[in-house]
C-alpha cells in the first residue's frame, strides 16, 4: 500500500525522554504546545542534527526543567504516530545531580516533582501511564 502524502507525516522524527526518579518522585512537565499540549509528560524532545541521544536527553532536561543530570541506560522506546507527526522516542533513565525545585522552560508550561503514587492521577500524554507501568516506574495503572 502506498502512503497518502496528504495524510502521512513527511518523516519520522527521533526524540528522547528523561525518566528522572528521585526520592520516590518523578520529574514531570506539562506540555505547553505541540502534540500533547496541556498533558503531563516526562521531559524530552527532538534530537538535533549532530547531537547524540545522550546529549539530547540532558539538553532537553535542562531546557524544560532547569535540572541537570547524568544520562543512564535506555529504559525503552515508544512511537507516537498521528496524522500530523510520527515520533520515535527513546526514553532513558537519568540520575538527578541536584533535585531542587524545577523551573518550567522551553515548551513546558509547568515542571514539578510528582510522587510516584500520584503520577497516574494527572492527565498524562497518551501511552505514558502504560509505559511507566511496564517499565516498573509506577506500580499501578488506573
Amino acid at each position: 500500500m502506498t502512503p497518502d502524502p496528504t495524510t502521512t507525516p513527511a518523516q519520522i522524527e527521533l526524540c528522547v525522554g528523561a525518566v528522572v526518579v528521585d526520592d520516590g518522585r518523578l520529574l514531570m512537565i506539562r506540555r505547553g504546545h505541540g502534540p500533547a499540549a496541556g498533558e503531563w509528560a516526562i521531559p524530552g524532545g527532538r534530537v538535533e542534527p549532530g547531537e547524540t541521544v545522550a546529549e539530547a536527553v540532558l539538553r532537553e532536561l535542562v531546557e524544560e526543567t532547569a535540572i541537570e543530570g547524568l544520562c543512564g541506560d535506555l529504559i525503552g522506546w515508544v512511537e507516537r504516530v498521528e496524522e500530523s507527526h510520527h515520533f520515535f522516542i527513546l526514553d532513558f533513565a537519568v540520575t538527578c545531580l541536584d533535585p531542587g525545585e524545577p523551573r518550567a522552560g522551553s515548551d513546558a508550561a509547568e515542571a514539578r516533582w510528582v510522587p510516584l503514587d500520584e503520577v497516574n492521577e494527572l492527565r498524562l500524554a497518551p501511552g505514558l501511564e502504560h509505559f511507566l507501568y511496564e517499565h516498573r516506574i509506577i506500580d499501578r495503572v488506573l
